[in-house]
Formats: structure tokens, sequence, C-alpha cells
């Protein structure tokens, strides 16, 4: 599937082809802290299949717990989060489906670091919703 993104100011655009069933869902407690959130939305793209557009993302490096460095690429100016990738080898990049135009068509397949996950982030279906703020 081909998609397109870029960051909230704009400055940073992309395109790549990805898989949609690679979509997933991480709970790692360093995805919680450098996303703000309970968990970070994933896809894989090949990096044959990337194509950055416009802008030079930012570049983060990150070691996991596996000691592991990862690369984390955002925009210097609103930081937004747009693909983490190896350090040394960079074969494959876990895009942001938060900066993908087409994320709506992209639910997730899996959860990977579920040991971390926050127990009130598996079930929002008994949060009230509203439309607007």
């Amino acid at each position: 599937m081909k998609i397109d993104g870029s960051c909230h100011c704009g400055k940073i655009a992309f395109e790549a082809e990805i898989d949609p069933n690679t979509a997933a869902l991480c709970h790692c407690t360093d995805c919680q802290t450098m996303t703000g959130s309970a968990y970070r939305a994933v896809i894989s793209a090949p990096a044959q299949g990337l194509r950055i557009t416009r802008g030079a993302p930012k570049i983060y490096i990150k070691t996991g717990e596996s000691g592991r460095q990862r690369a984390q690429a955002f925009c210097a100016d609103c930081g937004t989060p747009i693909y983490a990738t190896s350090v040394t080898d960079p074969q494959v990049y876990s895009l942001r489906i938060g900066a993908i135009r087409q994320r709506a068509e992209l639910p997730p397949r899996r959860q990977i670091w579920c040991r971390s996950a926050l127990a009130w982030a598996n079930d929002l279906s008994g949060l009230e919703k509203t439309a607007r703020q």
C-alpha cells in the first residue's frame, strides 16, 4: 500500500510503500515516554520503499532495554515523531502511524511489549465519548 505523511507543521513530508498487516501498538516504557501517551502506533516500511520528500528530520539516538541503539527521527520544529530505525544498518523503518495521512486505514494487527502496558489502556470502551471539545 502506498502511503504519505508529514509532520504537524509540514516541514517534513514522506512517502512509503508498506504492508498494512505490519501495523502494531508498542507498549514499551520508552514509547510511552517519547509519545507522552500510553503506547505508540507504528508500521514497518522497508528502506527501499521510504522516501523523504521534504525537509530532513532531526535524529535522536536512543538505547533500549536490550542495549540496542535506535535512531529516532522527528521534526525539530514541531516535534512530530516520524520514524525509528537501526543506527548501523537501516533496512526497515518503523513509521509513526499518527504522521501518516491514511492512518484510519491502518488498524493495529498486534501489540508488543505488553508487559509494560498500562492496564487502563487495554479497554477504553466504557469511557465517555465527545465528538469535539
